[in-house]
């Protein structure tokens, strides 16, 4: 099969139907097998109602549904378990993605050899302040990866079936899927400009709290690709460094107090100095910070994921 379309739904009964036949003729004309694989993350409308209509009257079409809500990541985690095409395509269920994009995407994957294509939304029907917080994330989300793409959100993207195969996301994580691929090996990232259309049934279900979910989400990815294998590489450097700091400051104020002593002046104790609880306590932290660094260590040598490594290719094996 030539091509996996995964859609997760919520609350979005009116556009089903019409975002079902529009793919559904692109794909047709362009001669593209294909397969739409709807995961309806726990919808309390008549979702559900129409992808078993659809899925009854054709054969691409699967449903899967969730007993409740459990967020596009899990709903594209699933879906992308689901999905057999040689190309595996995402888009959004409230028909602002256009399917007509659908054709490029796949010669971009197939033809010219791409593991990932995210769309990029360069004009938006957007309202103003998403539109400013979505460049915040961008360009901080660019410069910690150094993947050069302009909207890591965009639902809209094509894919390698190896590359979401490969990887895992959960929680908030499908916003950085492309970090993802690149940690697993897949660095032949392109983007591809796509039509952003206004929304034409329902609302939106996005809401202030993807700001803040968002960057906890970006430090986190930022930290697994970085130090998951190897946590004491960060918490063993960060905990050894201030404890040296904590001690030579402990040690400064000890020295001070033999120099009194030695010209046989009046030497003030060591507590009564600010600097002598400031010096513990960094000792303190870094102590933690080394042993949660050694914790870490043991718990990833348990792991049963630490020693998967990805295989491109094979010889006489």
């Amino acid at each position: 099969m030539d091509l996996s379309v995964v859609i997760p739904v919520y609350n979005e009964e009116e556009s089903i139907q019409e975002l079902t036949e529009w793919i559904e003729k692109v794909c047709t004309g362009d001669r593209i097998s294909f397969e739409i694989i709807f995961i309806d993350d726990g919808s309390s409308d008549s979702s559900w109602e129409k992808i078993m209509l659809m899925a009854g009257k054709n054969q691409f079409v699967k449903g899967l549904r969730f007993r409740r809500n459990h967020g596009k990541a899990a709903a594209l985690h699933t879906g992308f378990n689901e999905a057999t095409g040689d190309v595996v395509i995402t888009m959004d269920s409230d028909l602002q993605d256009s399917p007509d994009e659908i054709p490029e995407l796949v010669k971009m994957i197939r033809d010219e050899g791409y593991d990932i294509v995210s769309g990029w939304k360069k004009k938006r029907y957007d309202p103003f302040i998403k539109r400013i917080t979505s460049r915040f994330y961008n360009g901080t989300a660019r410069w910690s990866s150094g993947i050069k793409l302009h909207d890591f959100n965009c639902g809209l993207k094509a894919y390698r079936l190896e590359v979401v195969k490969s990887i895992e996301i959960f929680g908030e994580m499908h916003r950085y899927i492309p970090m993802l691929a690149k940690e697993a090996g897949f660095r032949k990232i392109g983007e591809k400009v796509v039509e952003h259309r206004s929304r034409k049934y329902g609302v939106t279900k996005y809401g202030l709290d993807r700001f803040m979910k968002g960057y906890l989400d970006l430090l986190t990815i930022g930290f697994i690709t970085r130090f998951g294998k190897s946590p004491m590489h960060l918490f063993g450097f960060l905990g050894t460094l201030m404890f040296l700091i904590g001690f030579v400051m402990a040690g400064y104020l000890g020295v001070k107090k033999l120099v009194f002593i030695n010209h046989h002046l009046r030497a003030p104790l060591v507590t009564d100095s600010p600097y002598f609880f400031i010096a513990l306590t960094v000792m303190i932290i870094g102590s933690f910070l080394f042993l949660t660094g050694f914790l870490g260590e043991l718990v990833n040598r348990n792991s049963s994921e630490r020693n998967n490594y990805l295989i491109k290719d094979k010889v006489n094996i």
